[in-house]
């Protein structure tokens, strides 16, 4: 599958803002966001203002990079909400919420998106006692998100759970740190989504 492999940070500088792909790099003041305040590139500092398309399409850009969602995955993910009853924006943003390897990022289990893709596709975590090593599986309310018992001895998680042991999850999903598990207890509504997108943008993008 098709994959972006250069430096993530770019695509951070690119939006112009932090998509927390490298985990407490970006809480450092090592970011390279906080330490060159422009788009990558020759021609990053003389970019011209832009269109009314081009807003669109950098803000589904920019939430396809956040989510780490390659163009097709993204495009039937906005079929799918529209689909489903309600505002198609914030069904697209649960949509996306709901996958697993996100979920296990908001639990804690991880230190960024891309590295709880990684992990889920090693066969660390279960939903429901079932082991899952697919990133774009799509959690619901009920299921419970474990780590399994031969990943908690290993040295890796026991870092990444000692660094995160601050971290408070999101309210539609709760976390057991004994168990090191966590149950999806809703699904996310609107104001639950601490990423900053106007999600109608990506709508009128797609109607065209």
């Amino acid at each position: 599958m098709a994959r972006y492999t250069d430096a993530v940070c770019r695509l951070c500088r690119r939006e112009g803002q932090k998509l927390f792909l490298k985990g407490d790099k970006c809480y450092s003041d090592k970011c390279p966001v906080d330490r060159r305040h422009y788009p990558p590139g020759q021609h990053g500092q003389g970019r011209k203002k832009l269109s009314e398309y081009g807003l669109q399409s950098r803000e589904k850009q920019k939430t396809r990079r956040y989510y780490g969602v390659l163009e097709s995955q993204f495009r039937k993910y906005f079929e799918m909400a529209e689909r489903k009853p309600g505002v198609t924006g914030t069904n697209l943003l649960q949509i996306l919420e709901s996958r697993l390897d996100n979920v296990v990022y908001r639990l804690g289990m991880a230190m960024s998106r891309p590295e709880a893709r990684q992990l889920v596709r090693h066969g660390h975590f279960t939903v429901n006692g079932r082991k899952v090593n697919i990133p774009s599986y799509l959690v619901k309310p009920g299921d419970v998100i474990a780590l399994k018992e031969s990943s908690r001895k290993l040295e890796k998680f026991k870092a990444v759970l000692e660094a995160n042991a601050s971290r408070v999850p999101p309210r539609w999903l709760d976390f057991d740190r004994d168990a090191v598990q966590g149950t999806v207890t809703a699904l996310p509504e609107r104001e639950d989504i601490d990423f900053p997108v106007e999600e109608h943008l990506i709508v009128e993008l797609y109607s065209k």
